[in-house]
Formats: structure tokens, sequence, C-alpha cells
């Protein structure tokens, strides 16, 4: 099982639209997805025409290995795609997660591993010892960059702690809620290729399909599928899948 997490330091960068689409497109793929929202706004819960809440036992019981995963996880309308939503009780994780030994993540979720193909996480925007976990826990880091010298300096941040900290995480930049008619959006753009080798090449607009993702609740390439945005979206799963074998 191989897991990815949605993470940026900085938020409104596209991190939980990504997620979504990027779990929908590999379940379309024929990949056996876990989305696990663990992030508290539960943006991506809400999204999936799902409750804010973890059954089960809640987020406590989930921390220390004794919930009902099979309770907890929920199946979506997207066929091969199931979520682990978030609640309320998600605040709790962070404080849960303080010291934890590495890679706690991954061990919750090891009764259900035989189960999956691949975990995305959707991330709350924050360093912290969820953060660390996060870190610790997944294959790569999938983090969307807005074309501005703002987003670009949280993701040279985040690269300079990973740093610090001795983790190993791979970092893989992607750039999201791009206008190419702006000059900036086109410089940081070319900026980041030139800094960041490891960036995957697709580009994601901002897009008025993306935005009404709120309104469908649902990934773009259920309702939207040819738009600018749902292109952008499976050429991106293209991208990373490829990377991963």
């Amino acid at each position: 099982m191989q897991m990815l997490a949605l993470y940026s330091i900085k938020g409104g960068v596209g991190k939980t639209a990504s997620a979504v689409n990027l779990a929908a497109e590999a379940a379309r793929d024929g990949k056996r997805v876990l989305l696990w929202d663990i992030d508290p706004q539960a943006a991506t819960t809400f999204y999936l025409r799902s409750k804010p809440k973890v059954r089960g036992g809640g987020v406590d019981k989930l921390v220390k290995g004794k919930a009902d995963l099979d309770r907890a996880i929920r199946e979506t309308d997207i066929e091969g795609l199931d979520l682990l939503p978030a609640a309320l009780g998600s605040r709790d994780l962070e404080a849960s997660m303080e010291d934890r030994k590495p890679s706690r993540l991954r061990k919750i979720l090891k009764p259900v591993m035989a189960n999956y193909d691949l975990v995305i996480l959707d991330c709350p925007p924050s360093l912290s010892a969820l953060a660390e976990q996060i870190f610790s826990s997944v294959d790569a880091l999938l983090v969307p960059v807005v074309p501005t010298t703002l987003s670009l300096r949280t993701l040279e941040q985040l690269d300079s702690h990973l740093d610090a900290v001795e983790q190993a995480c791979p970092i893989w930049p992607f750039v999201t809620l791009a206008d190419r008619r702006k000059t900036l959006h086109r410089e940081v753009m070319e900026s980041l290729s030139e800094r960041w080798p490891r960036r995957l090449s697709t580009t994601v607009p901002n897009a008025s399909a993306i935005e009404r993702m709120g309104i469908e609740r649902a990934p773009v390439g259920q309702f939207a599928r040819s738009s600018p945005g749902g292109r952008a979206y499976a050429a991106l799963w293209r991208e990373i899948a490829q990377r991963m074998q």
C-alpha cells in the first residue's frame, strides 16, 4: 500500500480540491483508494457527501489503534474510493500525536492495508506533531503551489524544515490556481521548474469547474470531465501514477 499526502504549510492553495480529484482519478484508474480527511475543517468529507463523524470509537481510539476501522471507513458514490472522514474531534488528533513514535498514521491503517492500493491524506496547513507523523508515514508529499512569491516561500520553508529534522520525505510540488495571463504566475512557474527538478509538470488552472465542486459536492471528473480543470487533474494523476511505479 502506498501513501501520499496533500500537504502545504499555506492554506488556500487548492489542497483539498486536489486530494479529492486525485483520489477519484486513481479510483477511476482501477486503484482501490482510501481518502483520509485529517483536516478538522472536513472539506473533503463535505465534498464527498459524508457526515463529519468518526464512527467506531472516535479519534482517540483511532490514534490508539483500538477503533473499528471497518465502521469508521465509509463508501463514497465513486466506485473504488472509500473515505475515512474528518470530524470536529479531529482537532484532538494533533494533541494525540504528541510523543508518538514515527509512522503512527501508517500503523493506524495496518488492519485495512490489504484492502487498498493507495491512501491519500488531506492534511491541515500546519507544522505540528501531526505534520511530523505525516512526514514519517507517507511515500511522498504532494504540495500544491499557487504561482505567487508567498506560496513559493512556504515551499522553501517546508524543504528547510525537513532538512532541519533530517526527514527524508520526497516533495513533489505542482502548480495550482494558475493564470498564465499574469506575468507573475508565468515567472514563478519558470523559477519553480528551475529550483525543483522533482516538480510535477502538470499545471492545474484557476478554473470555474473546480470552484463548482462545493456546489456539486463531487470531483470535477464527475460533472465536468472535459473542462480544463477536469483534464488537468486526469493528467496530473497519470503523471503521479507513472512516478510511483
